[in-house]
């Protein structure tokens, strides 16, 4: 049993296709199929159930494979600590962020970063939290930017900024005539939301109870919502007048709009916010770069307003050794 033929395994696994998987692995297709096939001879039992158009994992062999995972997990983390103890900010940091985050930080982030630690790229992908989740397990990404609560066994979260929301409006509607607007008044109007999956969706129906009524008693009159992919589509439907939407403070710059096109109002207080995060799996061994990653956010959250939080490192799952590594910060 090599490590070689567990990454077989797991990416086959992630793949169910010999050919995708032995892209990924850059070997050919028969050598991975040999290399998957002696394994499964060694084990004695049938790690994959092959037809002529489909690969699945069998019963036991998703066993197998979460557990071949682990062990490429832990082989990596002996080649980061290597390297670690060299110096932990020269090597590439593989960051996600989730949607409503990436594309309004990462303008701001990355010449910040640059500035504290020129020889560390990043790799950078923005996603759901869901799927961002799920990388963050396997070790395909480093840290991720999210938005509170985040649990995860034998993670950390450490929070960065509270973030308010705002209100995007036509330059011409009535709202404006208001300095702060009320959550209530949004279930009023025709309200521009994120479609399913979107952390920030369900942060504003949580925020703004009357949303949810308002969709439980949908045949009393009210105006339905619409839903979109993005943010900035969104912005675009509110400058053609389609309704009114709820922003994060970071997302609220109408630059790319003339004058009079597009306007902001706050709530009034309380106004409702998110806390956005970062989260990393404990094992990590590079928490000079963590620590880089977090100085740097934070300096731009505060160039754009929003408000630092104070250190709070969070993990679950985690052993003592674990905790110590953390400085002594760590809660369960």
């Amino acid at each position: 049993m090599t490590l070689t033929e567990l990454r077989y395994i797991v990416t086959l696994a992630q793949e169910q296709h010999f050919g995708r998987a032995a892209e990924r692995c850059f070997v050919s297709q028969p050598t991975l199929s040999v290399g998957v096939k002696k394994l499964e001879d060694e084990l004695g039992i049938a790690i994959f159930e092959r037809t002529k158009n489909a690969v699945r994992v069998t019963p036991i062999g998703e066993r197998i494979v979460e557990q071949a995972q682990k062990v490429l997990e832990e082989a990596a983390t002996i080649k980061e600590i290597s390297t670690a103890g060299k110096d932990q900010l020269t090597t590439p940091l593989r960051i996600g962020a989730i949607y409503t985050v990436g594309p309004y930080l990462f303008p701001h982030l990355i010449p910040q970063l640059h500035e504290l630690t020129p020889s560390m790229p990043l790799y950078i992908e923005e996603n759901f939290t869901a799927v961002l989740r799920q990388k963050l397990r396997k070790g395909e990404l480093d840290v991720i930017i999210i938005a509170l609560p985040f649990t995860e066994p034998d993670v950390v979260t450490l929070s960065l900024f509270d973030e308010p929301f705002t209100v995007l409006l036509p330059a011409e509607h009535a709202l404006t005539k208001q300095q702060e607007i009320s959550r209530d008044q949004l279930a009023e109007n025709k309200l521009l939301l994120l479609g399913e999956g979107h952390c920030f969706r369900d942060q504003i129906l949580e925020a703004c109870p009357a949303l949810t009524q308002k969709r439980v008693n949908h045949t009393e009159g009210l105006q339905t919502d619409i839903e979109a992919s993005s943010l900035e589509t969104i912005r675009h439907m509110v400058a053609s007048g389609m309704g009114i939407t709820v922003l994060p403070l970071s997302a609220a710059d109408n630059s790319h709009y003339a004058d009079g096109i597009l306007t902001t109002r706050s709530f009034t207080s309380p106004a409702p916010f998110r806390t956005i995060a970062l989260a990393w799996r404990v094992s990590f061994p590079r928490p000079k770069a963590i620590d880089v990653l977090s100085q740097a956010i934070r300096q731009c959250a505060v160039k754009g307003e929003c408000k630092a939080t104070d250190d709070a490192v969070t993990t679950s799952g985690a052993s003592p050794s674990d905790k110590e590594r953390n400085k002594g910060k760590a809660s369960i």
